[in-house]
């Protein structure tokens, strides 16, 4: 398992949210472009970037500012988010040089548009699942529909999606532990490869994720900016968890 970690884009600056809730911000940087430099120089093997505003407003708003984190990254990929409800948004992400492009939303909602979107671009394609409890969240998490995580993976699953990234957004931002039983659940039930996210704030809760059978990553935020996580002994420990760093491409 690898860990990877997150920038989250509100305002052009690096921020966190509690619970994904707008109004709970917290801002670790008005320089998101110098902390992505700083997570790889520290070992990063992937980076996960979200545009919120974007994903609020639903349309990317800071593109300029992810392509420039995406171009700092290189050669380390990185997984790009937040808004992306079209084709063309999506292929304009992954112009950027992004490794993969992270769509939450429309893939929930569009059947057709998810078997589009994979069929067009293999083995790039994250379906993000935010959910409250076990149903789906969309829309910047405000709302709530009837899907569960383990239908919209199977349908992301069998679209050919490249993994399946699980929030739990009760957890998130919160650094209370990630929610280990229902990502077992969701990795057993949904066969395909799962980044995990949500919780985490300490390196046991990365061996704890990283001992689930099909769990590739766990995206980690807060607890590496308030220090709780040290980068490099977070990777020692999501590595000893499984036996070996594995991502969706692989």
């Amino acid at each position: 398992m690898i860990v990877i970690p997150a920038i989250d884009l509100r305002g052009g600056r690096c921020v966190r949210l509690h619970q994904g809730r707008s109004d709970r911000e917290t801002i670790f940087s008005d320089d998101p472009v110098a902390v992505a430099h700083q997570w790889k120089e520290l070992g990063a093997e992937r980076l996960h970037v979200v545009d919120l505003d974007g994903a609020f407003a639903g349309g990317p708003r800071q593109s300029s500012l992810v392509a420039k984190i995406v171009a700092v990254m290189a050669p380390v990929p990185v997984e790009i988010g937040g808004g992306l409800r079209s084709l063309k948004e999506v292929e304009t992400a992954l112009e950027t040089g992004a490794g993969w492009a992270v769509v939450g939303t429309r893939a929930a909602l569009d059947r057709a548009f998810l078997r589009d979107l994979c069929r067009r671009h293999p083995a790039r394609i994250i379906i993000a699942v935010d959910a409250k409890g076990e149903r789906v969240a969309v829309k910047g998490w405000t709302e709530v529909v009837d899907d569960t995580v383990v239908e919209v993976g199977a349908r992301a699953r069998d679209a050919g999606a490249a993994a399946l990234l699980y929030t739990d957004v009760s957890r998130d931002g919160t650094e209370s532990g990630p929610n280990v039983e229902y990502t077992a659940t969701v990795a057993r039930e949904v066969a395909m490869p799962i980044l995990a996210s949500g919780g985490v704030g300490r390196v046991e809760d990365l061996g704890r994720l990283a001992a689930i059978p099909g769990v590739v990553g766990t995206v980690v935020g807060r607890a590496l900016y308030t220090g709780a996580i040290d980068l490099r002994r977070a990777k020692e420990i999501a590595a000893s968890g499984s036996g070996v760093a594995r991502t969706p491409r692989d």
